[in-house]
């Protein structure tokens, strides 16, 4: 355990494991993590719940794995996972062994993993036996024969295939020395933490993030959300990028309270989850928030924190008129996100021109963020969050600074408000399609709908809750309900099963 060490940086000089260690010291038998209680419905294992210092001993045994398989510091570790403890260990053990955690989305398959991990030279994947019905070991063993940088897969789950490394004793196993985090020069918080994974019309864009970038994201939705210390939250929001990781894991960290974790939308579930915690921060899909709360699991002390992956639906939103206080988070890939509060009106508020100060923000702190519209009609953003330096070893920046003044472009398309202090998100980036947060390219749909069946179409077509749905169609649909979903994206394969349902019928 390590939780006793003397005392760390706070603030924007305090990495991740600073503040973790924080929020041990305070409380050690705590309960700080505590999983979905339908998780063996799609996880092996029974639901974990963590104290911090059950949590902190996993988390050094985590670390000391990796550097027992000869991983060295800075080398990228993926992390492909569902919204549960393990993720959360996971992601804090690979910055304690001293190296950059790349979360992954868990519906990406062989193709978008080779793809990613390849541009960042990733050392290990870190996965699960299975999520549902898929076998999320196989996928990452399929993934390395394209990723020759790939030395370790290492799993959690019951029974790992031969030549995977089995991570579950971490939490049962005293065995492991504890690993402090290596020292480089600088300040710490400086130090590159993650790279997510962006996407352009070219492909995956690789965005590197240090801590206090992370650090900074976090503390706008714990500002705006008004969470106080050692109060709970509630998170359906893997920490797959950097939203995922802003919304779930930084307002654990920064508060110190427990965080429950909620993996897809189980009612029941979630109805459990959220009457432990009566008032608890909320995290969910802004298109989910109107059904939630008029199934009645919301309570009035519960703060909702509604993540819109399409921005530009904000003109169609609902009016708010339940008791709890709802904030609007519109995400802008993996550049950044702006947190408002709703007002009186109960509608989302309008995007400010320019500086965008949280409403608990002190005086004399500088924007988490400000907004300008660039000559091109799109979204630039600039701000403690937003990536602009190179990433490791002095490599390009993830995002160019293309206004010369630290705003970087966003691609989304945006007016003025009539009043001339405001900004409009009118559409997403051009060449890109988003279902339900997960992004695809058009040429990327057209490749695979030829690969799938070089007679096959697949579309995308608008969606008021997803932003886009897919639907394929062709002349084989045996064939194509047949493939290995461990290879092909189920979404893919989903778009043309639903096409061919009626048919079987």
């Amino acid at each position: 355990m390590i939780l006793g060490e003397s005392t760390r940086p706070t603030g924007s000089a305090a990495t991740l494991d600073d503040l973790f260690r924080r929020a041990g010291v305070r409380h050690p038998d705590a309960l700080a993590l505590a999983d979905p209680p339908n998780r063996d419905s799609f996880a092996d294992g029974a639901p974990r719940a963590l104290s911090f210092a059950q949590a902190d001993r996993a988390i050094s045994a985590f670390a000391a794995r990796l550097r027992g398989l000869g991983l060295q510091t800075d080398n990228v570790v993926a992390l492909h996972l569902p919204n549960t403890v393990e993720s959360i260990i996971a992601f804090l053990g690979v910055l304690r062994a001293g190296m950059i955690a790349a979360p992954m989305p868990l519906l990406w398959r062989q193709r978008e993993i080779s793809a990613a991990l390849g541009q960042v030279g990733a050392k290990a994947i870190v996965t699960c036996s299975r999520v549902g019905t898929s076998d999320h070991a196989k996928i990452a063993m399929q993934s390395t024969f394209e990723l020759f940088s790939i030395r370790h897969v290492c799993s959690f789950g019951h029974d790992p295939p031969d030549g995977i490394v089995p991570l579950d004793n971490i939490f049962v196993s005293d065995a492991f020395d504890a690993v402090a985090t290596p020292s480089r020069p600088g300040v710490p918080a400086a130090h590159v933490a993650a790279v997510t994974f962006d996407l352009d019309a070219s492909g995956f864009v690789p965005v590197w993030r240090s801590h206090a970038t992370l650090v900074a994201g976090g503390l706008e939705i714990f500002l705006e959300a008004g969470a106080a210390t050692d109060a709970p939250s509630l998170s359906t929001i893997p920490i797959t990028s950097f939203v995922g990781i802003a919304l779930t894991l930084m307002p654990w960290l920064l508060s110190g309270g427990p965080c429950h974790l909620h993996h897809g939308f189980d009612r029941d579930a979630l109805a459990a989850q959220s009457s432990q915690a009566p008032d608890c921060t909320i995290v969910l899909p802004a298109t989910t928030v109107p059904a939630v709360s008029d199934a009645g699991l919301l309570g009035p002390k519960q703060t909702v924190v509604a993540l819109w992956r399409a921005p530009e639906r904000f003109p169609v939103a609902n009016t708010w008129t339940a008791a709890s206080p709802l904030v609007d988070v519109a995400n802008f890939g993996e550049i950044g996100f702006i947190a408002v509060r709703r007002g009186e009106s109960g509608l989302p508020a309008p995007i400010p021109l320019g500086a965008v100060n949280s409403s608990s923000r002190g005086d004399g702190l500088p924007p988490a963020i400000e907004t300008t519209r660039t000559n091109a009609g799109t979204l630039a953003l600039r701000g403690g969050m937003v990536p602009v330096r190179p990433g490791v070893s002095e490599g390009q920046p993830a995002h160019s600074d293309l206004t010369g003044v630290g705003y970087v472009d966003t691609g989304f398309a945006c007016r003025p408000g009539r009043d001339g202090q405001t900004l409009i998100i009118t559409a997403p980036p051009p060449g890109t399609i988003s279902v339900g947060g997960y992004c695809f390219r058009q040429s990327q749909i057209d490749a695979l709908a030829a690969q799938v069946d070089p007679a096959a179409t697949l579309v995308a077509l608008p969606d008021g809750d997803l932003g886009h749905r897919l639907a394929g169609n062709s002349l084989n649909l045996p064939a194509l309900q047949a493939l290995d979903g461990s290879v092909f994206n189920p979404l893919i394969l989903r778009a043309f099963q639903r096409r061919g349902a009626p048919e079987a019928a």
